[in-house]
């Protein structure tokens, strides 16, 4: 029946409705696939699997092929001899909006990742702790990073006085870490601190106490390691 005042009939209003609203989920799905696709573009290629301080690595090939439950790739030989959990992993594909999905040939995931950082995947195994996937050529030059740390270095404060010493060294502490050693006369504050073990997380050194208290050094414009937050007082690593 049409309106008497001119509207439109309630269930002309409703199909609308519902025509907007079937319209939106069409361009959400599509926006969706296209996000998915081009993460899946960009993907392709060779990326390093790893632990967080990368004492075990894995080179992972992803491909574009299509295979039976999700696309090829192709895993280096000794990967499970170094990470026994990837004897599993058989395709890869990219599931929901953002989430690089590593799975077996049944099609059922081994392990997510999800973006981090530009280039840095992080994904989890209950039981297991954290694992990296970064573009290998990146994670190479990382590694190179990492060499470059293991020394002496100095803590010093924003007057230029040296207030303590420290050795990072090579010397893996399981499961993520690297020994650590004061050297000694520190600053109070510093020794009461007492980092026993280091590693190199995301652009930042990372020192840690027994009790598992975390000091985190960035990089600044002087290619020196500032602890943050900064302070008025900042207390800089300087190689010796």
């Amino acid at each position: 029946m049409a309106s008497t005042d001119g509207s439109k009939p309630a269930w002309r209003k409703r199909g609308l409705i519902l025509a907007g609203v079937a319209a939106l989920m069409t361009c959400g799905s599509a926006a969706l696939g296209q996000d998915a696709s081009a993460l899946k573009k960009d993907m392709i290629g060779q990326w390093e699997l790893s632990t967080t301080e990368r004492s075990k690595t894995c080179v992972v090939t992803l491909k574009g092929d299509p295979s039976p439950h999700g696309l090829k790739l192709d895993l280096e030989p000794g990967c499970a001899a170094s990470l026994p959990f990837t004897k599993d992993i058989a395709a890869w594909t990219v599931a929901g909006l953002d989430i690089v999905r590593l799975q077996s040939a049944t099609g059922e995931p081994v392990i997510d990742f999800t973006e981090v950082e530009s280039g840095i995947f992080e994904g989890r195994r209950e039981n297991e702790g954290i694992y990296i996937l970064q573009n290998l050529a990146e994670a190479r030059s990382l590694a190179k990073s990492m060499d470059q740390m293991i020394g002496d270095w100095a803590f010093v404060r924003g007057n230029g006085q040296t207030v303590c010493g420290i050795t990072l060294t090579n010397t893996e502490v399981p499961p993520d870490n690297f020994q650590a050693f004061l050297k000694p006369k520190c600053d109070p504050a510093i020794a009461g601190f007492k980092p026993e073990v280091w590693r190199l997380e995301h652009g930042e050194i990372l020192l840690m106490s027994a009790s598992g208290d975390t000091w985190h050094f960035q990089a600044d414009d002087n290619a020196q390691w500032r602890l943050v937050p900064d302070t008025a007082n900042p207390l800089i690593l300087v190689r010796q």
